[in-house]
């Protein structure tokens, strides 16, 4: 049997100001960002939701390795949710947090999704979504 991947443990921003996106991240989706110490010695970023990450990397300051064309505002990312899309509109408009589009019904891994688009500060597309049947 061939072997395979069966979970995402984290992924790489590349990102203009780590303070601002740290801010987005943490007041707009409620994660957590955490300073960590790498066996280097080096200091990053990570921001946490359930039992993921996201790594931040400083624009023209990556980490070895790492991405080839590694960019800021390159990334499309979607994130479920268990709280009503209602309530998210109501947050986001809260904070000043410009919806792009939706809601608008899509196609998620596991199950139909209710989905709101909005922009973090490098302009990656953020996708905030409700799966249709929670």
């Amino acid at each position: 049997m061939s072997p395979k991947v069966s979970a995402l443990d984290h992924l790489v921003l590349t990102v203009a100001s780590i303070s601002k996106t740290v801010a987005f991240y943490q007041d707009a989706l409620g994660m957590t960002a955490t300073e960590f110490q790498v066996a280097d010695g080096s200091v990053r970023w990570a921001l946490y939701f359930g039992d993921q990450k996201i790594n931040l990397h400083q624009a023209g300051q990556e980490f070895f390795p790492n991405a080839r064309k590694a960019s800021a505002g390159s990334a499309d990312l979607c994130f479920l949710t268990d709280v009503a899309i209602e309530n998210w509109q109501t947050h986001l408009s809260d904070l000043g947090v410009e919806i792009e589009e939706g809601p608008v019904s899509r196609s998620g891994a596991i199950s139909p999704i209710m989905s709101i688009y909005v922009r973090d500060p490098d302009g990656n597309l953020v996708e905030i979504s409700k799966p249709s049947d929670s």
